[in-house]
């Protein structure tokens, strides 16, 4: 019984070991071919606000002192216009009002289209 249990040990390692590997060459072969990952909060490339329009808190949950952050998948257009935006984390309400702001928002000019994550807090002490 023992023996069963250290070859399964070994094996269980041995796996480990296999998938660590395969991770750290993926990764290697990443860096040399000089691809990036991208995270959630990293869009490439970054595009800057110019003008931005807060959002209006909503009354009903502002009274409620209910607060907390969206974050929000924008499209912006080449020349800086906010094509879309669409909630991808947070209270659908707050939601609502964040869009409702970021479709009003201008970014800086840039050759080409591009998706960012806004994430936008909403703070009802303030």
């Amino acid at each position: 019984m023992t023996n069963t249990i250290a070859v399964v040990f070994k094996r269980s390692i041995a796996r480990s070991c296999r998938r660590a590997r395969t991770a750290l060459l993926l990764a290697l072969a990443m860096v040399c071919l000089g691809v990036t990952p991208r995270s959630q909060g990293q869009d490439a490339p970054a595009r800057k606000v110019i003008t931005r329009v807060e959002p209006k808190y909503p009354a009903t949950l502002e009274r409620l002192y209910i607060g907390g952050v969206v974050k929000l998948e924008v499209v912006v257009a080449a020349n800086g216009s906010v094509e879309s935006a669409a909630l991808i984390g947070g209270n659908p309400i707050l939601g609502q009002a964040a869009i409702a702001a970021v479709k009003q928002w201008k970014y800086a000019a840039s050759s080409a289209k591009t998706t960012v994550t806004e994430r936008l807090e909403f703070d009802p002490h303030h």
